[in-house]
């Protein structure tokens, strides 16, 4: 069961996209120095395919990407909503995840999501924008599912 603590807009997490970042809870990696420590606590309401569908309903025309930061504790429920919401919208909308975990659960499917960041957060390699993060996110093709590493795009 996923947990939703909230939500925004943002424009920093994927190239080119203004994306409805859904911050979810109970996050099972405990990275020390987590910017966002409070969401390994069980807080917010079950994220529901319904729910979902409803907030990026809510920001149509304003969006183009849907993404859930969080969810290892509950993988299999991740790949359910991203694949909702591409089915809803009609490939309309890009999807992505950010798992914190190193390597991607055996019940990752490519063809759910856009994109998928990987990596736990370790301060003393930084975060993406640093180039010697162990953090890398991936840009997943629609037409033969492979991962590109777009982490250099962050990079200053």
């Amino acid at each position: 069961m996923l947990k939703y603590a909230n939500h925004d807009i943002v424009f920093q997490e994927f190239p080119d996209e203004v994306t409805l970042a859904v911050n979810l809870s109970c996050c099972p990696n405990g990275c020390p120095g987590c910017h966002s420590a409070w969401l390994q606590g069980d807080v917010g309401e079950v994220l529901t395919e319904e729910r979902l569908w409803a907030l990026a309903e809510s920001y149509r025309g304003e969006v183009t990407c849907v993404a859930l930061m969080g969810g290892d504790n509950d993988p299999e429920t991740v790949m359910h909503l991203l694949r909702s919401v591409r089915q809803r919208s009609g490939d309309a909308l890009r999807t992505g995840w950010y798992s914190g975990r190193a390597a991607l659960p055996a019940c990752f499917d490519p063809t759910c999501t856009d994109y998928v960041k990987t990596g736990p957060y370790r301060a003393d390699l930084g975060p993406l924008s640093q180039r010697t993060t162990n953090q890398r996110l991936y840009r997943i093709s629609r037409q033969d599912h492979s991962l590109t590493d777009i982490t250099h795009r962050f990079w200053r």
